[in-house]
Parts: structure tokens; sequence; C-alpha cells
């Protein structure tokens, strides 16, 4: 282990060090148990970062670094192992590791670029030694990194490139040919597509469930530009998607996990590429739009499923709200209107006016929109177009 004088001689100050520390420490502690994928300031960094469960690392570089930062001693290799593990396993699983690199380098400076604003002008004599410190902690943990994965490529490993080379290779539409006859037990003929994708997730759910998913017989997993998806053998169940949310310990009665499992089955190999892009599609409707179930189907969600395939035609379908922007209280009529299922007494009782009121604001909604809501043609659109502008608003992925 390397010690060194701490960095009070920059000024002489041996107080100053320890406090700024301190108040640094607890500040990154909050910035990185706070997350929200789509908030400012976290809303800048890669999405793979989210998709990859980031969170529980961060908090332990932010543990280790200032423990370093204040003591002046490196971090040993027990205490880098849950990192150096994680980036292995990332690898593994089909993150290339520039990606993972990258993502760690990106994630240092999102940290130094928000904490550095909340130094005083007296605590900026010591910003070289910080960056000193936070370069040498970096090159540490990265170094460990990679050397575990020069060691790591060295072993045999046919089963992880087994399960990689023939998940890809359905997926995609192609025979795993040689991949798959080498397997112990034969490949299933039929397959539960189901494709994950996350929002505001606790921290250290995503790789939870992953392992679950991975401890399913038969079962494949796969990295995609969005999250994951797994290939999860068919067989006669009555409820596959029942029996997938009772296996993964999903249950109705806790609080929503904060990920949507979008699944679409294929009886046969050949159909697994059009159920991938199925029970993508479902999964990140299903996020944009907050769907309380965690598995969905095309099935429970046609009008939605319908709306975000729409391509090209979302933003303007979306933009037929755009002339209520102005009016707050036109569009809180309108989903009132909607969520009453177009009664007008039930929704003057909700809104606390008078049914005349009612009507008045659904013809301004008409004149300003052009759609009628009291016209099924109308109504349609409108509810088409709430819809296209919550997938936008939340960055939909399809």
């Amino acid at each position: 282990m390397t010690h060194f004088s701490l960095a009070a001689a920059v000024t002489g100050d041996g107080d100053h060090w320890p406090k700024m520390i301190a108040q640094l420490r607890m500040r990154a502690a909050t910035l990185a148990s706070d997350f929200r994928v789509a908030a400012a300031p976290y809303a800048e960094l890669p999405q793979s970062m989210f998709d990859a469960d980031f969170v529980p690392s961060a908090e332990l570089n932010v543990e280790l670094f200032f423990r370093y930062a204040a003591a002046g001693v490196e971090p040993s290799e027990q205490d880098t192992g849950p990192l150096v593990e994680r980036a292995v396993r990332l690898v593994r699983d089909g993150m290339p590791l520039d990606e993972v690199l990258t993502n760690y380098r990106v994630g240092v400076s999102f940290f130094w670029a928000q904490l550095m604003p909340a130094l005083s002008a007296d605590d900026h004599p010591f910003v070289p030694e910080l960056g000193l410190r936070l370069t040498t902690y970096a090159g540490l943990v990265m170094s460990r990194i990679a050397i575990a994965l020069v060691e790591d490529a060295r072993q045999p490993r046919w089963d992880l490139l087994e399960q990689n080379e023939i998940a890809a290779a359905l997926l995609a539409g192609r025979d795993p040919g040689e991949w798959a006859r080498e397997l112990e037990d034969p490949l299933a003929d039929a397959f539960l597509v189901a494709a994950v994708r996350q929002g505001e997730i606790t921290p250290g759910r995503l790789t939870d469930l992953r392992y679950r998913i991975g401890k399913v017989p038969g079962a494949f997993l796969h990295r995609d530009s969005g999250g994951w998806t797994a290939l999860i053998p068919l067989d006669d169940n009555a409820d596959p998607v029942g029996a997938l949310t009772s296996r993964l310990g999903l249950r109705a009665d806790q609080p929503h996990p904060g990920f949507w499992i979008g699944v679409a089955p294929a009886a046969t190999h050949a159909a697994i590429p059009a159920a991938y892009a199925e029970a993508r599609i479902v999964a990140d409707t299903a996020r944009c739009l907050d769907r309380p179930d965690v598995a969905c189907r095309r099935q429970d969600m046609m009008f939605e499923y319908a709306i975000s395939t729409t391509g090209a035609a979302l933003p303007n379908l979306a933009a037929a709200l755009e002339p209520l922007d102005e009016h707050p209280l036109l569009i809180r009529t309108l989903d009132e209107y909607i969520a009453n299922q177009f009664n007008h007494n039930a929704m003057a009782r909700a809104l606390y006016i008078h049914r005349n009121t009612v009507t008045y604001r659904l013809s301004r909604i008409a004149d300003l929109t052009g759609y009628d809501p009291q016209d099924p043609a109308g109504i349609s659109t409108l509810m088409a177009a709430r819809v296209a502008r919550r997938l936008l608003s939340k960055s939909f992925r399809p």
C-alpha cells in the first residue's frame, strides 16, 4: 500500500482538508443514492450506465475514494473486488470492453463536474491535490479491472460463449449451429421472449432480476441497446406470463420494482425475431406510460402498442395537443374526461364544477385543437395524442 502526506501542505491548514473531504463525501453519496433516470443532472449519463445497474458500484466508488482521499491509503484488492467483478461480469454478458471503461471514465467526470461548484474559494487551493488523488484512484481501479479481464480472457469459458452466441443467433433469426449441438440439454423448440426495460429502479434490483432469469433451466440472456432480453423455454403452461412472474418473485401486492418486462411467445425459432421486436416495444411502451403491471403483453395494451408503432408519425400525433399547452385547465379537463370514461356527471364531481362547465370546456378543446372530444373520431385522436406525448417525454426507444 502507498502512504503519503496529507494535502494540508498546500496551504498549511491541517484542519481544512478533512473538513472539505467530509463535505464532498456527503454530497457525492447523496448524488449517487438519489439518481433519477430522466432527471437532471443524471439525464446526461449514457443509457448503458443505467441498463448496467451502476448505482451500487457508484456508491462503493464514493466510499472508497473519499476514504482514500482522507487517509492517503490506497484501497486494497479486496476493497475494490466488487468493482472488478462487476466489470468482468458486464463484459461476459456482452458489454464491449471499451464501453465498460468509457462508462467508468464518464462516471468519474460526472461526479467531478457536479462536486466542483460546491467548493468555496477557500477550497480552491486544494483542487490540484484532489484531482491528483482522483486520477490516482481511478487509474488504480481501472488497472485492476484490466488485469482481471485479461486473466479472465485466458480462461476457457465455453459455457458463456455458448450462451452469448446462441442467444444472439436466435434473436437475429440465425441457426445457432454447433453452439446449440454442444449443449448438455437440448435447445427448446419454443421460447417466451422477455425484454427488460428499467425506469426509476431500486439499486441492485436489475442485477437480482438477471440472476433469477439466468437460473431458469434452458434460459438465455442477451444484452441489447436498451437493456436486457431473456429467452425462456416455453412449455405447455396455460399462463406463461404468470409462471414467469411467480418464478421471478414479482408479486402484485409489492411496490412496483421500477422495471418492466415485455413478453411475447415464439412457437418456433423462426418466430423469435418478430417476438423479440414486439417484446421490446411492449416493454418500453410500458416504461414510458408507467403501467402498474410488471410483465406486459401486447394483448393487454393494444391501443398503446398501436400508437408506439407509428414510427415517424409519433411527433405529428403528439403535436395535436400543442394548442392546449397554454391552457393547463383544459389539459386537466381532458385527462379527467378520459379517466371518467367520458361521463360528464362523474367528471363534474371529480373537478368540483357544474356539468355545463364541463360542456363548455370540452367545446373549447374542440375549438383549439380541431378535434371534438365528444365525437368518437375526435376523442380517439386526442387519446392517441396523449399517449404519443407521454412516450416522447420519456425518451421512447422503439
